[in-house]
């Protein structure tokens, strides 16, 4: 018998999945606390809990991982050589350290308007080749003609050996900057990429494992290694691109929309006849706008993990994120007794980094850049947890908020606190970890809150359902203004709110929150069985899926009773053709879309399935002339993996 292994390496958890490729049963499954900075200590300890005799017989294992998604985030990304041709636009980030803009690009005909400045791009090769390891390249309009990228990219083969990754290769929207940008980031992720892949592949070689390799795409589809370590900018948000794949496929709902409450956030997506749902504008990740086609959700940072604290008799949830005591409690029975001896934090000192419940701990990794004054703070925190009080215990200065959190941002050490998930251990909705430490905890978040234990853990616990509801809506309804909605939600109205389509709800503990989010949303609510490894089953549960868009466009004399076009050219992303007549265009462009489509699902290893293309056809014509002035063309191919 056939099997498959999906593993999901996500912020909080590192979840596995063995499932049956006979009738797509779930054998095993297993979650394990992700390890940074290390994420194969995390993944061996998941493969370590499933059923030996039967990760044996796996023949394939596919990933998806927030590995690009945080590198981006954090700002660890390898130094890159951008260059721009034919944008004199500088960077509009001061984080790309080595660029250049040279002369060069091409008009929206695809014709070029300057020839390009290759002594330049040598000079400037030359200066930083040492300095950097990739080079990205965009050039104007290169999705009507890539000729300049791809001469730069030859000269820096030349010259360097290094990796070039081209605007065009990535991306067939317009936009040359945002193209840029992709291909810099995309640029920046391929050591860290490849050395995550190679590092799973060589776990499953050494543990006897004879499989295919995939990975999921932040759209939601499934590609081959090799393909996934060209383009690793792809793989950003596919914690939520497999949360959706996996609820539909639990629930056996090609259309629903999915609710994924993870460790730091909650995510909406929607997907319709079981594919996902596609933003319009792109991927924006850090700040950075991409061209990098992701689902289209809506998150909060508002998760099991979100950090609950106390200030004017007020409760707040989040944003930041902190170890649950329960969890920590599991590690460290000492902060047991800690938590016994309370802190003394007094009313006015409260904030969000001074808290009854909190602590800190070093994470180990290596600092780098601290000032006198962090370098001193880190030096009083150890590997056991640490109040603030037993941090500033032998000095005579203030606690410093803004001094932990430089700390925190430098992942040099980590929070413990209160959060939603020991709301739900002292509710008894949820028994995972060490209750006894959550329950103190509320006792002391009570005597700031002037609340009793249960009122201020049922209290978290509806505001953490709200929010969820507040998501789900603003997603489904994304012309109504959140605020609006949030006024429909707090409102005693005889009146409320009704979706449609089926909720399905995946995470570790929603369970507990289905009865909480029924009292704001009338819906048909669906917690499938395993939905707490739901993300590791939506690594498997992709479909592979490419899409192909080709252009022809007429260009007619400048008279206007001149309805004989002049030329006829096919943009596509290979480059630009030139036709005798539109019949050969339409013929040449029907033909050329499916090579395309198929190319990528052979280079994809995708080609051992069934695949389809389902093709679009939109006529732009307002001179009403026998010759469309553009033509679009759209080519999906969805490819059933072979298992």
């Amino acid at each position: 018998m056939k099997y498959s292994l999906g593993i999901d390496a996500g912020g909080t958890y590192t979840d596995a999945v063995l499932i049956s490729d006979a009738d797509g049963k779930i054998i095993d499954s297993t979650k394990a606390r992700t390890t940074y900075p290390d994420l194969l200590i995390g993944i061996q300890n998941a493969f370590d809990a499933l059923d030996q005799s039967i990760l044996k017989q796996v023949e394939l294992v596919s990933v998806s991982t927030t590995l690009a998604t945080n590198t981006i985030l954090e700002k660890t990304g390898y130094p890159v050589g951008l260059i721009l041709v034919g944008n004199t636009e500088p960077p509009r980030n001061s984080a790309i350290k080595y660029y250049i803009s040279v002369e060069g690009g091409h008009s929206s005909g695809g014709n070029e308007t300057a020839p390009l400045d290759i002594e330049s791009v040598k000079e400037f090769v030359e200066s930083v080749k040492n300095k950097v390891s990739a080079f990205a390249v965009s050039s104007y309009f290169s999705v009507r003609n890539p000729e300049h990228e791809l001469s730069v990219k030859e000269v820096i083969t030349e010259l360097t050996g290094m990796p070039v990754v081209c605007g065009h290769e990535l991306s067939q929207s317009l936009g040359a900057y945002d193209r840029g940008i992709t291909a810099f980031l995309n640029a920046q992720l391929l050591p860290i990429t490849n050395q995550f892949m190679s590092t799973v592949a060589s776990e499953v070689e050494r543990r006897g494992i004879k499989a295919k390799l995939m990975m999921l795409k932040c759209d939601g589809s499934i590609v081959g290694m090799q393909e996934a370590l060209k383009h690793p900018i792809e793989s950003i948000f596919t914690g939520p691109a497999a949360s959706l794949v996996g609820a539909s496929y639990l629930s056996k709902e090609p259309s629903c929309v999915v609710i994924d409450v993870g460790g730091t956030s909650t995510d909406v997506s929607l997907t319709v006849n079981g594919l996902p749902q596609i933003s319009d504008s792109g991927a924006i990740v850090g700040g950075w706008q991409t061209k990098v086609e992701a689902i289209k959700m809506e998150t909060s940072a508002m998760g099991g993990d979100s950090h609950v604290w106390v200030m004017n008799h007020v409760i707040s949830i989040g944003p930041r994120r902190v170890i649950p005591l329960c969890v920590a409690a599991a590690k460290h029975p000492r902060i047991i007794d800690k938590l016994k001896q309370k802190q003394s934090v007094s009313r006015t000192q409260l904030g969000e980094n001074l808290q009854p419940t909190k602590f800190f701990i070093r994470t180990g990794q290596k600092p780098i850049e601290l000032t006198t004054r962090e370098e001193e703070l880190l030096n009083r925190i150890g590997e056991e947890p640490l109040s603030i009080s037993e941090i500033y215990w032998e000095s005579s200065k203030m606690p410093s908020p803004m001094l932990l959190d430089s700390l925190i941002q430098k992942r040099l050490i980590q929070a413990i606190g209160f959060t939603p998930t020991d709301a739900l251990h002292v509710l008894g909705d949820y028994n995972e970890w060490n209750t006894e430490a959550s329950i103190l905890g509320a006792e002391q978040m009570c005597i700031f809150a002037e609340m009793e234990v249960k009122e201020l853990c049922a209290l978290v616990k509806e505001k953490v359902a709200k929010n969820m509801a507040l998501n789900l809506l603003s997603y489904l309804m994304e012309t109504v203004d959140p605020k609006e909605i949030e006024k429909g939600l707090d409102g005693n109205f005889f009146a409320g709110f009704k979706v449609d389509v089926p909720v399905v709800l995946l995470g570790g503990p929603v369970r507990a929150y289905t009865e909480e989010i029924r009292k704001f949303v009338d819906a048909r609510i669906v917690l499938p069985e395993h939905a707490e490894v739901g993300n590791a089953i939506g690594a498997l549960a992709g479909k592979g899926v490419k899409r192909i868009e080709l252009l022809i466009r007429a260009t007619f004399g400048e008279s206007k009773y001149n309805l004989k076009p002049t030329s006829i050219t096919v943009f596509s992303p290979i480059g630009k053709h030139e036709m005798n007549n539109y019949e050969e265009a339409i013929a040449f462009a029907e033909e050329l879309g499916h090579k395309l489509v198929m190319e990528y699902m052979r280079d994809a290893e995708l080609d051992d399935g069934n695949i389809s293309i389902e093709v679009t056809k939109k006529v732009i014509n307002p001179l009403n002339t026998g010759v469309p002035l553009e033509t679009k063309y759209a080519f999906m191919g969805i490819a059933e993996l072979k298992k």
